[in-house]
């Protein structure tokens, strides 16, 4: 077993199959030693979850519950980048974080810290990265969280 589905399995974290994009884009893109992975939302056993827009019907928790499920989509997209491999990571570059909130819902950070999270907790010091959370009137199916990427490999 790799050094990082080990990690995953302390975790407690099995990964899905890699969700099928709902229009027209691929999953993810390769350039040289660049993967660039399209905006994952919350979605776990074929169905869309946290459904909500934060700050009118739902809070904190339940954004960092969504931005973690993304980023569990995120890394299953991610592994099929790398052809299975994902000690072929080396590093996290980017999370890009955008939270469906109302115009006065001011902690998108601590959502995004949600994926943030997780992404270094699976990947150590290679997990850190460069991040934006952004605050949007609306986001594919309602949901309150969706997370793109851009990891390095090997």
């Amino acid at each position: 077993m790799s050094v990082i589905e080990s990690r995953l399995k302390e975790l407690g974290i099995t990964l899905p199959a890699p969700p099928v994009p709902v229009a027209s884009y691929v999953p993810y893109t390769i350039s040289g030693n660049l993967v660039f992975i399209s905006g994952q939302v919350p979605i776990a056993d074929g169905a869309v979850k946290y459904v909500a827009k934060l700050g009118a019907d739902a809070g904190l928790e339940v954004g960092q519950a969504a931005a973690q499920l993304c980023a569990i989509n995120l890394l299953a997209q991610l592994k099929a980048a790398c052809g299975g491999d994902l000690d072929r990571v080396a590093r996290c570059l980017k999370l890009g974080v955008f939270v469906n909130a109302t115009p006065d819902f001011t902690q998108q950070p601590e959502v995004a810290n949600g994926a943030s999270d997780l992404i270094a907790a699976v990947f150590g010091d290679a997990g850190k990265h460069a991040r934006a959370a952004v605050g949007v009137g609306s986001l594919p199916r309602g949901v309150a969280v969706e997370v793109d990427a851009i990891f390095e490999i090997k």
